[in-house]
């Protein structure tokens, strides 16, 4: 028990440290160097955004594929490929001067993005520890809740020393010189499951790799009789957790663009806005640390329900009380964003069961990357059109993703 827990540990370790670089070096940095790179090079601040959009649709394109190569080799490959592609597309991003090389860059970007972010760590742990995977992707979301403080800290740091590019060419380093090593130390995966049945292969949806065999393996399945067989009880299942994944990944992206610009909205001050919204990161911490110590036992749709519901009442409070409430909704809002981010890996593994793991992965999370791409921009627009009805909307996606994850039945235990 002694060493398959210290090597769990270990494995947790290394996809956790890699993924805080993972994160850092993508979703944390055109926040710090898409200023000072507009005016190097002439354009606006807001064209590094759309290369981020770039950057996830093409992940959301890729994602399946991916999927499906970490259910054939494992998960090892594609990690230490995805710290190459980030090298390439940060070298590539470095030496931009225009709009064609930022795109360029972004698109391979999107492909390090498809083969290194949560969804191939999950699938990963997944491939190595099959059902008990709950607790290792805690462990490596706990871990990577640190990113956003290293990735800000570090970039702004070495902008002031080397500038925008330099803070490229630093993360493209550290890519091939830490993150790559420790993907290379990740155990090799065990032996494939036996391949899905072939009417399912030839589905093109999450519920393809969610079927009767692996349910049935797996003793997740609804056996009671209905008139819906297991497949179409997998589809629908399937299609309210993209939903679920979507609008809270467009809620996320949205606020994690544009959180400081809300507050300011609601009265609160530059700095104060900044301060409190620097909280959603060790509020994600403690929802996943609350997971893990508090609702570890309990079935994920359980934890799961009661973190979609923290937004809204949190949105509700900032609409009722104001600027007092700040600190209370940001706070409330990353605690149950942290879970739902944890759930992405938790939830499809808990329903559907291990086998084909990676493929549904890449299907369950296509809806949510598309709408990352779209939230920046629409979260914007709304900001500006709206105000702090924002809110309203935000509020109403949490209520609909609540509702969405009541409709998601446990199986029962056989």
């Amino acid at each position: 028990m002694i060493s398959v827990d210290t090597h769990k540990l270990r494995t947790i370790s290394l996809i956790g440290l890699a993924q805080v670089v993972a994160s850092a070096s993508s979703q944390y940095l055109p926040a710090v160097i898409s200023e000072p790179g507009g005016q190097a090079l002439g354009i606006s601040p807001t064209t590094f955004f759309v290369g981020v959009s770039v950057a996830l649709v093409t992940s959301a394109l890729v994602g399946p594929t991916v999927g499906r190569m970490v259910d054939k080799f494992g998960g090892r490959p594609m990690l230490m490929l995805s710290n190459i592609l980030y090298a390439i597309g940060l070298l590539l991003l470095s030496m931009a001067d225009g709009i064609t090389m930022i795109m360029v860059a972004n698109l391979v970007l999107g492909c390090a993005l498809a083969c290194g972010q949560f969804e191939a760590a999950f699938a990963t742990l997944v491939m190595l520890f099959g059902k008990n995977s709950r607790n290792a992707i805690t462990g490596i979301t706990l871990i990577a809740g640190f990113a956003s403080f290293v990735g800000w800290t570090v970039s702004v740091q070495i902008l002031e020393l080397w500038g925008w590019q330099g803070v490229c060419r630093f993360w493209a380093g550290v890519h091939l010189l830490f993150a790559l090593p420790l993907h290379a130390l990740i155990p090799a995966a065990r032996q494939s499951e036996p391949a899905l049945d072939k009417s399912v292969q030839g589905s093109g949806s999450p519920a393809g790799a969610a079927v009767t065999e692996p349910s049935r393996r797996m003793g997740q399945d609804d056996k009671r009789p209905g008139p819906a067989t297991p497949i179409q009880s997998n589809r629908v299942k399937g299609i309210l957790m993209a939903y679920v994944f979507a609008a809270n990944a467009f809620v996320g992206m949205g606020l994690m663009m544009h959180l400081p610009g809300l507050l300011q909205v609601f009265g609160v001050s530059m700095a104060a806005a900044f301060t409190i919204g620097s909280l959603v990161g060790p509020a994600q911490v403690l929802g996943r640390l609350m997971d893990f110590f508090v609702m570890r036992k309990w079935h994920p749709l359980v934890g799961t329900r009661l973190a979609a519901l923290t937004h809204p009442v949190g949105a509700a409070l900032m609409l009722v009380f104001g600027t007092p409430f700040a600190t209370a909704f940001v706070v409330l809002h990353g605690t149950g964003n942290g879970v739902l981010i944890m759930s992405r890996g938790t939830l499809p593994l808990a329903i559907f069961g291990a086998l084909g793991y990676g493929r549904m992965q890449g299907w369950l999370m296509l809806p949510a990357k598309l709408a990352q791409a779209c939230a920046p921009f629409l979260f914007g627009m709304a900001l500006t059109d709206w105000g702090t009805g924002t809110l309203w909307m935000t509020g109403i996606l949490g209520l609909s993703t609540f509702a969405a994850l009541c409709l998601i039945k446990r199986s029962p235990a056989r």
